[in-house]
């Protein structure tokens, strides 16, 4: 039982201290829920108690499911890892590519080298940026009026791409075209597709991208941590009638929820009794699939939004489909090979094949990889492996 009151403790102190409004922390084996707790507030300009049960918008933990969907399509011959993805999404048959802006300040593109392919899509390869992280395509942005992403409109989709795909990992909005490669192979919108082939055989009735009546009951606030360190409840709600649904952040989710899908991942494919995948499809998933390219620190260009993101450092980080993939264990104990991901208001996972263990945390604040918020992740990390190493990981619930 240590290492639940360890984890416990360390949730607890962080939401009592106010250095996070409130947390859900879930842990899970293959077979079985090892760790659970809800800590904190919903929402610091409100009185009701953060529950097991609370609703977060999980943002970019959307793309390991929206792959994992593209995955199904690949294994039924309805999509191709390597074949040119524009004969499918014409929008996508000739990309150009951003080299600068002339002295008026117009851009200047050309076109891309090769052709995309899904692969470079699901390995944020392709060439596609965010704006948060990449200053050209905001410059491009404002001078187009192409709107953001998260605008959740198809004209958002439009924009250059940074480099040549295949030459260079580079995080992006690639994953909401493999929801558009989604919808185009299965022939139904990317929220009908997932609840049909992904949610309901997996039990997992709380994620979509619509917020439901129920849901909205149990919604976490978003909050904004200020330059001083304090935290302030601010408005904030994905377009809930979009144009497309954004495969690459669009989902609401909890945290029971999410850790049905990686326990689905650890039981190769195999969730709440049905087969969603092949198990070589799993593990292909969990390969690196950017070769000798790696994964470097991502600059801040909006501070609100986001700090510096530089995951372990001083690690070697490679991608799969579609995970950030620890080369070398990591100080809190995961193993080499692991799987993980991440969502910009502050809620992350991994899943560990080799130790058989998978974890969701999940916070409602911005920017993204707040310091806070990593000790919070990093202490129950820590106390889920000190579980497992002393043996009484299958009694820590």
């Amino acid at each position: 039982m240590q290492s639940k009151a360890q984890i416990d403790q360390v949730l607890r102190q962080k939401c009592e201290a106010k250095e996070i409004p409130g947390v859900v922390a879930v842990a899970a084996t293959g077979s079985e829920v090892i760790y659970q707790g809800a800590f904190g507030k919903r929402d610091l300009s409100k009185d009701d108690p953060m529950t097991a049960d609370s609703v977060f918008w999980i943002a970019s933990m959307t793309k390991a499911i929206t792959c994992a969907a593209g995955m199904q399509l690949v294994e039924q011959g309805k999509l191709s890892l390597d074949e040119p993805i524009g004969k499918l999404l014409p929008d996508l048959a000739s990309p150009q590519v951003l080299e600068g802006f002339d002295a008026k300040g117009e851009p200047k593109l050309r076109p891309a080298k090769n052709p995309i392919t899904l692969r470079h899509l699901m390995t944020h390869t392709a060439g596609y940026c965010y704006d948060v992280w990449n200053a050209d395509m905001g410059k491009y942005q404002d001078k187009t009026g192409t709107p953001n992403i998260f605008s959740c409109l198809n004209a958002a989709l439009k924009g250059p791409i940074m480099s040549d795909p295949g030459t260079r990992w580079e995080y992006g909005i690639n994953i909401d075209f493999v929801g558009k490669a989604v919808e185009a192979a299965s022939g139904q919108r990317l929220d009908a597709y997932l609840r049909d082939y992904m949610f309901a055989p997996l039990g997992m009735n709380d994620t979509g991208f619509k917020i439901t009546d129920s849901q909205r009951q149990r919604l976490v606030g978003m909050h904004a941590r200020g330059e001083d360190g304090s935290l302030a409840s601010i408005p904030f709600e994905l377009e809930q009638n979009p144009e497309f649904h954004m495969g690459g952040g669009g989902l609401y989710s909890t945290a029971a929820d999410y850790i049905k899908f990686t326990q689905m991942i650890l039981n190769k494919g195999k969730g709440n009794g049905n087969q969603l995948l092949k198990p070589e499809t799993v593990a292909l998933m969990g390969q690196n699939h950017i070769g000798d390219l790696t994964i470097g620190k991502m600059p801040t260009m909006a501070p609100m939004y986001t700090n510096d993101v530089d995951l372990y450092p001083d690690m070697v980080k490679k991608w799969g489909l579609s995970f950030l993939i620890n080369t070398a264990k990591t100080p809190e104990g995961r193993s080499p090979g692991s799987l993980a991901w991440a969502g910009l208001a502050n809620t992350y996972f991994w899943i560990d094949p080799a130790r058989n263990v998978a974890g969701v945390i999940l916070m409602q604040l911005l920017p993204f990889v707040d310091a806070k918020c990593l000790e919070a992740f990093a202490g129950f990390e820590r106390g889920i492996y000190a579980g497992l190493d002393a043996g009484s990981g299958q009694r820590a619930a």
